[in-house]
């Protein structure tokens, strides 16, 4: 996997990664990012979401590095990487200090977006570094500390030109009672602009109880329902309806041609239901009071 693919772009250019962190303290949701708007103008950003407030942080680019070969990130005298994020965020609006250590993470089991991976010239593509690790260490935002031992975390990324003109994105990871081990469900369905048409088209993983079941257009999937508030897909025997129950919405920047003037709307912590089928045997019903909803146009 190429983990930033930025440096030999010239204009209309975005790559964001989404690191997510929940415990029984709350959500906090990072999303550092680089971006090239049609100008050729680069700079970088960090956005800070948590249950109930959001930021934009400003950076110029030349205080944003990135590799290529490995996820390490780098945003004024902050870092993301695979070991973990050390944070010292001093603005105006917010501060947030801290250092958060990371246990290894779950990938998929390949990559997420299949074939489509190497096809040339997408609007957007999606990429997930992990389904779900674990978490130690405390932070402090705005004076409050928040303690995020034993919690767990996520990890995915976009990179293009544009998010796509309607979407709907969900997240929820929990632990299971029985096995006492992290659970993930991933789910995408998005208008996605092709050889000069448009398609629906859906990727998505659902981790439980250490087996990952991909479903995916690419594998045959179909969408049988695509709303604001809720999805249901079907691919072979598998079957999985997310309806969002209890949302707070908070706004958030996305990119149009490389430039962050879309403001899209996201709720890190809501409430969202998860049903999952195989072969019409129901293997798992979860109320997700972290998981994270997003929708557009």
């Amino acid at each position: 996997m190429k983990y930033f693919h930025g440096y030999q772009k010239k204009h209309s250019f975005f790559e964001g990664w989404y690191l997510k962190h929940q415990s029984p303290d709350g959500v906090l949701a990072l999303i550092p990012a680089y971006h090239i708007d049609r100008q050729g103008t680069p700079s970088a950003s960090l956005q800070i979401v948590t249950n109930t407030e959001s930021w934009v942080i400003r950076f110029s680019a030349g205080q944003f590095r990135a590799a290529s070969s490995l996820f390490y990130v780098n945003l004024g005298t902050s870092t993301f990487s695979e070991q973990g994020i050390h944070l010292d965020i001093a603005a105006k609006e917010v501060t947030l200090t801290g250092h958060l250590s990371y246990g290894p993470f779950t990938p998929p089991g390949y990559d997420i977006m299949g074939p489509f991976c190497a096809v040339p010239f997408m609007q957007c593509r999606h990429g997930v570094l992990s389904l779900s690790h674990r978490l130690s260490g405390q932070l402090v935002l705005n004076g409050k500390k928040l303690n995020f031992d034993g919690g767990l975390g996520y990890i995915e990324k976009d990179w293009g030109s544009s998010f796509p003109s309607r979407y709907v994105w969900t997240q929820c990871t929990w632990t299971d009672k029985k096995t006492k081990t992290p659970c993930c469900v991933m789910l995408s369905v998005a208008d996605i602009p092709f050889a000069g048409t448009h398609f629906t088209g859906s990727v998505g993983s659902v981790f439980f109880r250490g087996k990952e079941y991909r479903l995916a257009t690419y594998k045959g999937l179909k969408i049988l329902e695509f709303t604001a508030r809720e999805l249901l897909v079907s691919q072979g025997g598998l079957m999985l309806h997310v309806n969002l129950i209890k949302d707070q919405p908070l706004s958030l920047a996305a990119p149009s041609f490389g430039s962050m003037s879309r403001t899209i709307k996201e709720s890190a912590a809501c409430q969202v239901r998860c049903q999952f089928f195989c072969q019409e045997k129901k293997i798992f019903d979860i109320l997700c009071h972290h998981a994270g909803f997003e929708s557009y146009g």
